[in-house]
């Protein structure tokens, strides 16, 4: 199976053929994989270098102009390095655009805390307007990646190494609300847990055997607050568990507003705040931080028997 990065790599040099005012704005990374694309393209895809600043002014820019621009880097190049530009370049002037993001949360390990960022989802929370997208799968990514293609507003694709073995329905066609819907892959009656994006495979290994609802969740932002209410049901209270590959508990107060009117409970499994500082690898990233099955199981049961 290919990797995120490698099919939006494919995809966006293909739909850069087909779409006009499409742009792709890039900081070095993934240069290599544009390449090609440059060739064909000189005027619509741009390499600013090791500026990530000028990557998001630039992308806001070509927005202004009418452009759809897609700007590329590492997440934590993307989205916490040039903050500032993301919350005026794109937010205060109003403008669209594409951002889509590799690395995830410790993809690469060995390029240290410099190269990771689980705090990504929870900056852009701050700002207005942004919807959000956490595939599971290159599948899943591609079909995201279309779908903001078509639009003219503020998206992040938030793509990671990590990966579920199966892809599943995304986008206009999923839930009654369009891309934001959750969909149901168990069903329950002890307690609902969502899983976001690569963590669906570890989620449903822990809750083998348990009698709890399991939504899927690719986009985060908008949060379907009305399929997370219809999955915990008309009983008199909910528990609810969301795992989300970045930090621990980013989604809490969308659930606990979801569910206000009931009384309820919500647990946020994620990465948590405390640097790992041995690099290692990302499987001992997942479970040093309870995210592989077994953490998720132990984790998941204790507060549900609570």
């Amino acid at each position: 199976m290919d990797t995120m990065r490698d099919r939006f790599i494919a995809i966006t040099s293909q739909l850069l053929a087909e779409e006009p005012r499409l742009a792709v704005v890039l900081a070095d990374i993934s240069a290599d994989g544009f390449a090609p694309a440059r060739r064909a393209h000189p005027d619509r895809v741009i390499n600013v270098g090791i500026r990530e600043q000028l990557l998001i002014g630039a992308g806001a820019g070509m927005a202004l102009t009418g452009m759809r621009p897609i700007v590329h880097t590492f997440a934590s190049f993307l989205v916490e390095r040039p903050f500032e530009q993301v919350k005026l370049d794109f937010g205060h002037q109003g403008v669209g655009g594409i951002l889509v993001s590799a690395g995830g949360s410790y993809d690469w390990p060995a390029g240290g805390f410099t190269h990771m960022a689980p705090g990504d989802v929870a900056l852009l929370d701050t700002l207005d307007g942004w919807t959000v997208h956490v595939p599971g799968h290159p599948d899943e990514a591609e079909a995201l990646l279309r779908e903001a293609v078509d639009g003219d507003d503020r998206v992040y694709v938030r793509l990671s190494l990590q990966a579920n073995r199966q892809a599943r329905p995304v986008g206009r066609s999923t839930g009654s609300t369009g891309s934001t819907g959750f969909s149901v892959v168990r069903e329950g009656r002890g307690g609902t847990v969502v899983a976001v994006g690569p963590m669906l495979d570890n989620v449903l290994a822990a809750t083998e055997g348990l009698d709890v609802n399991v939504l899927y969740a690719t986009t985060v932002r908008p949060f379907d607050g009305a399929g997370l209410r219809r999955a915990v049901g008309a009983g008199p209270d909910a528990d609810v568990v969301i795992v989300e590959p970045y930090l621990a508990g980013t989604s809490t107060a969308a659930a606990n507003e979801a569910l206000m009117e009931l009384p309820h409970r919500v647990l946020g499994l994620g990465v948590g705040r405390a640097e790992l500082r041995r690099y290692g690898q990302m499987e001992e990233h997942l479970a040093a931080h309870g995210l592989d099955a077994r953490g998720l199981r132990e984790r998941i049961t204790g507060f549900l028997r609570g």
